[in-house]
Protein backbone atom coordinates (compact mmCIF):
# COMPACT_ATOMS: atom_id res chain seq x y z
CA UNK A 1 0.00 0.00 0.00
CA UNK A 2 1.26 3.47 -0.87
CA UNK A 3 -0.38 6.80 -0.19
CA UNK A 4 0.29 10.51 0.28
CA UNK A 5 1.33 11.25 3.82
CA UNK A 6 0.40 13.91 6.37
CA UNK A 7 3.69 13.27 8.17
CA UNK A 8 5.51 16.60 8.01
CA UNK A 9 8.96 15.23 7.15
CA UNK A 10 8.00 12.99 4.24
CA UNK A 11 5.80 13.05 1.13
CA UNK A 12 4.27 9.60 0.87
CA UNK A 13 4.33 6.17 2.49
CA UNK A 14 5.03 2.73 1.07
CA UNK A 15 4.06 -0.27 3.17
CA UNK A 16 5.39 -3.58 1.82
CA UNK A 17 5.15 -4.72 5.46
CA UNK A 18 2.36 -3.97 7.93
CA UNK A 19 1.94 -4.86 11.58
CA UNK A 20 4.28 -4.80 14.55
CA UNK A 21 4.64 -5.55 18.27
CA UNK A 22 5.44 -3.22 21.14
CA UNK A 23 9.09 -3.06 22.14
CA UNK A 24 9.59 0.07 24.28
CA UNK A 25 7.87 2.97 26.05
CA UNK A 26 7.26 4.92 22.86
CA UNK A 27 5.01 2.15 21.56
CA UNK A 28 2.35 2.52 24.26
CA UNK A 29 -0.10 4.58 22.18
CA UNK A 30 0.95 3.36 18.73
CA UNK A 31 -0.90 5.22 15.97
CA UNK A 32 -0.22 2.42 13.46
CA UNK A 33 -1.94 -0.12 15.69
CA UNK A 34 -5.05 2.08 15.97
CA UNK A 35 -5.09 2.70 12.25
CA UNK A 36 -4.60 -0.98 11.39
CA UNK A 37 -7.62 -1.97 13.44
CA UNK A 38 -9.69 0.69 11.73
CA UNK A 39 -8.55 -0.40 8.26
CA UNK A 40 -9.29 -4.04 9.06
CA UNK A 41 -12.80 -3.10 10.14
CA UNK A 42 -13.20 -1.22 6.85
CA UNK A 43 -12.29 -4.37 4.93
CA UNK A 44 -8.94 -3.17 3.57
CA UNK A 45 -7.29 -6.38 2.27
CA UNK A 46 -3.75 -5.44 3.32
CA UNK A 47 -4.97 -5.27 6.92
CA UNK A 48 -6.86 -8.56 6.99
CA UNK A 49 -4.46 -9.68 9.75
CA UNK A 50 -4.95 -6.51 11.75
CA UNK A 51 -1.67 -5.54 13.39
CA UNK A 52 0.07 -8.89 12.95
CA UNK A 53 3.32 -8.61 10.99
CA UNK A 54 2.43 -9.31 7.35
CA UNK A 55 4.50 -8.96 4.17
CA UNK A 56 2.89 -7.71 0.95
CA UNK A 57 4.91 -8.81 -2.09
CA UNK A 58 2.29 -7.37 -4.44
CA UNK A 59 3.24 -3.78 -3.49
CA UNK A 60 7.00 -4.24 -3.74
CA UNK A 61 7.28 -2.69 -7.20
CA UNK A 62 5.08 0.34 -6.54
CA UNK A 63 7.93 2.92 -6.32
CA UNK A 64 9.27 1.73 -9.67
CA UNK A 65 6.12 3.12 -11.30
CA UNK A 66 6.60 6.58 -9.81
CA UNK A 67 8.76 8.57 -12.23
CA UNK A 68 8.63 11.95 -10.47
CA UNK A 69 11.06 12.08 -7.50
CA UNK A 70 9.43 11.56 -4.13
CA UNK A 71 10.47 11.27 -0.51
CA UNK A 72 9.06 7.94 0.66
CA UNK A 73 8.67 6.70 4.23
CA UNK A 74 9.10 2.92 4.12
CA UNK A 75 6.78 0.92 6.40
CA UNK A 76 5.05 3.70 8.29
CA UNK A 77 2.74 0.92 9.53
CA UNK A 78 5.44 -1.48 10.65
CA UNK A 79 9.15 -1.86 11.49
CA UNK A 80 11.32 -3.22 8.68
CA UNK A 81 13.75 -4.77 11.14
CA UNK A 82 11.15 -6.65 13.16
CA UNK A 83 12.36 -10.22 13.76
CA UNK A 84 9.33 -11.57 11.85
CA UNK A 85 10.30 -9.80 8.63
CA UNK A 86 12.48 -12.29 6.70
CA UNK A 87 15.92 -11.14 5.60
CA UNK A 88 15.19 -12.09 1.99
CA UNK A 89 12.15 -9.78 2.00
CA UNK A 90 14.23 -6.92 3.43
CA UNK A 91 16.71 -7.49 0.61
CA UNK A 92 13.90 -7.31 -1.96
CA UNK A 93 12.89 -3.93 -0.54
CA UNK A 94 16.49 -2.73 -0.78
CA UNK A 95 16.61 -3.95 -4.40
CA UNK A 96 13.58 -1.81 -5.25
CA UNK A 97 15.24 1.17 -3.59
CA UNK A 98 18.39 0.59 -5.61
CA UNK A 99 16.32 0.46 -8.80
CA UNK A 100 14.54 3.73 -7.90
CA UNK A 101 17.37 6.29 -7.74
CA UNK A 102 14.95 9.16 -8.43
CA UNK A 103 13.46 8.75 -4.95
CA UNK A 104 14.64 9.15 -1.37
CA UNK A 105 13.59 6.35 0.98
CA UNK A 106 13.30 6.90 4.74
CA UNK A 107 13.49 3.82 6.96
CA UNK A 108 12.92 4.07 10.71
CA UNK A 109 13.37 1.36 13.33
CA UNK A 110 13.32 0.81 17.07
CA UNK A 111 15.00 -2.55 16.54
CA UNK A 112 18.51 -1.23 16.21
CA UNK A 113 20.09 -4.48 17.39
CA UNK A 114 18.77 -6.34 14.34
CA UNK A 115 19.69 -3.41 12.14
CA UNK A 116 23.26 -3.68 13.42
CA UNK A 117 23.22 -7.46 13.01
CA UNK A 118 22.06 -7.33 9.37
CA UNK A 119 24.10 -4.31 8.32
CA UNK A 120 26.83 -6.21 6.47
CA UNK A 121 24.37 -8.50 4.72
CA UNK A 122 22.67 -5.52 3.03
CA UNK A 123 23.82 -3.52 0.03
CA UNK A 124 23.06 0.04 1.05
CA UNK A 125 21.78 2.26 -1.78
CA UNK A 126 22.88 5.88 -1.42
CA UNK A 127 19.27 7.10 -1.54
CA UNK A 128 18.39 5.55 1.84
CA UNK A 129 17.82 7.62 4.97
CA UNK A 130 18.28 5.13 7.82
CA UNK A 131 16.93 6.26 11.17
CA UNK A 132 16.29 5.04 14.70
CA UNK A 133 13.62 6.13 17.14
CA UNK A 134 14.94 7.34 20.51
CA UNK A 135 12.06 8.40 22.74
CA UNK A 136 14.08 8.98 25.90
CA UNK A 137 17.60 8.74 27.29
CA UNK A 138 16.96 5.05 28.04
CA UNK A 139 17.34 4.25 24.33
CA UNK A 140 20.36 6.25 23.21
CA UNK A 141 22.19 2.95 22.59
CA UNK A 142 20.16 2.74 19.38
CA UNK A 143 22.16 5.69 18.06
CA UNK A 144 25.39 3.74 18.52
CA UNK A 145 23.92 0.84 16.54
CA UNK A 146 22.85 3.22 13.76
CA UNK A 147 26.27 4.81 13.65
CA UNK A 148 27.82 1.42 12.90
CA UNK A 149 25.73 0.90 9.75
CA UNK A 150 26.81 1.61 6.18
CA UNK A 151 23.84 3.86 5.48
CA UNK A 152 24.87 7.06 3.68
CA UNK A 153 22.31 9.19 5.54
CA UNK A 154 21.64 8.59 9.23
CA UNK A 155 18.88 10.29 11.19
CA UNK A 156 17.16 10.28 14.56
CA UNK A 157 13.45 10.43 15.30
CA UNK A 158 13.06 11.62 18.88
CA UNK A 159 9.32 11.02 18.85
CA UNK A 160 7.29 10.70 20.91
CA UNK A 161 9.79 12.54 23.07
CA UNK A 162 9.07 11.32 26.60
CA UNK A 163 11.90 12.92 28.54
CA UNK A 164 15.07 14.99 28.31
CA UNK A 165 17.99 13.63 26.29
CA UNK A 166 21.05 15.57 27.42
CA UNK A 167 24.54 15.08 25.99
CA UNK A 168 23.41 13.57 22.69
CA UNK A 169 26.31 12.12 20.72
CA UNK A 170 25.56 13.43 17.22
CA UNK A 171 28.76 12.27 15.59
CA UNK A 172 27.90 10.78 12.20
CA UNK A 173 24.25 11.84 12.46
CA UNK A 174 22.87 13.87 9.55
CA UNK A 175 19.41 14.88 10.74
CA UNK A 176 17.34 15.06 13.97
CA UNK A 177 13.53 15.07 14.12
CA UNK A 178 11.73 15.85 17.39
CA UNK A 179 8.03 15.57 18.12
CA UNK A 180 5.50 15.16 20.89
CA UNK A 181 2.97 12.35 21.10
CA UNK A 182 -0.47 12.91 19.58
CA UNK A 183 -3.84 11.22 19.78
CA UNK A 184 -5.72 9.53 22.64
CA UNK A 185 -3.69 9.26 25.84
CA UNK A 186 -0.91 11.48 24.52
CA UNK A 187 1.86 11.97 27.05
CA UNK A 188 3.27 15.40 27.84
CA UNK A 189 6.29 16.92 26.14
CA UNK A 190 8.11 19.76 27.89
CA UNK A 191 9.46 22.77 25.97
CA UNK A 192 12.82 22.62 27.73
CA UNK A 193 13.43 19.10 26.40
CA UNK A 194 12.91 20.34 22.85
CA UNK A 195 14.93 23.54 23.12
CA UNK A 196 17.85 21.66 24.67
CA UNK A 197 17.92 19.18 21.77
CA UNK A 198 17.62 22.04 19.26
CA UNK A 199 20.56 23.78 20.87
CA UNK A 200 22.61 20.59 20.79
CA UNK A 201 21.86 20.26 17.08
CA UNK A 202 22.80 23.87 16.40
CA UNK A 203 26.09 23.42 18.22
CA UNK A 204 26.85 20.21 16.30
CA UNK A 205 25.63 21.76 13.00
CA UNK A 206 23.09 18.97 12.50
CA UNK A 207 19.79 19.87 10.75
CA UNK A 208 16.90 20.06 13.23
CA UNK A 209 13.24 19.41 12.38
CA UNK A 210 10.51 20.03 14.97
CA UNK A 211 7.47 18.04 13.88
CA UNK A 212 4.80 18.87 16.46
CA UNK A 213 3.87 19.53 20.08
CA UNK A 214 1.23 16.83 19.76
CA UNK A 215 -1.48 16.30 22.32
CA UNK A 216 -5.05 15.23 21.65
CA UNK A 217 -5.45 18.05 19.09
CA UNK A 218 -2.10 18.41 17.36
CA UNK A 219 -3.45 20.95 14.84
CA UNK A 220 -4.28 23.28 17.71
CA UNK A 221 -0.90 22.95 19.42
CA UNK A 222 0.98 23.33 16.14
CA UNK A 223 4.73 23.04 15.59
CA UNK A 224 6.16 26.48 16.30
CA UNK A 225 9.10 26.46 18.72
CA UNK A 226 9.75 29.84 20.35
CA UNK A 227 7.85 31.48 17.50
CA UNK A 228 9.75 29.72 14.72
CA UNK A 229 9.06 26.73 12.47
CA UNK A 230 12.08 24.42 12.32
CA UNK A 231 12.08 22.36 9.12
CA UNK A 232 15.76 21.87 8.46
CA UNK A 233 16.87 18.86 6.38
CA UNK A 234 20.21 17.55 5.13
CA UNK A 235 21.65 19.79 2.46
CA UNK A 236 21.11 18.90 -1.19
CA UNK A 237 24.76 19.32 -2.11
CA UNK A 238 25.81 16.66 0.39
CA UNK A 239 23.89 13.94 -1.40
CA UNK A 240 24.23 15.11 -5.01
CA UNK A 241 21.29 14.57 -7.35
CA UNK A 242 19.66 11.92 -5.19
CA UNK A 243 18.60 14.30 -2.46
CA UNK A 244 16.56 17.47 -2.52
CA UNK A 245 15.29 19.75 0.22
Amino acid sequence: MAQNSKIEWTQCTWNPVTGCTKISKGCKNCYAERMSRRLKAMGQPNYRNGFKVTTHPHVLETPLRWKQPRTIFVNSMSDLFHRLVPLNFIKKIFDVILDSPQHQFQILTKRSSRLQQLNRTLDWPVNVYMGVTVESADYVYRIDHLRETNAAIKFLSLEPLLGPIPNLNLKGIDWVIVGGESGPGARQIKPEWVTDIRDQCLKAEVPFFFKQWGGVNKKKTGRALEGKIWSQKPETKKWGQLCYV
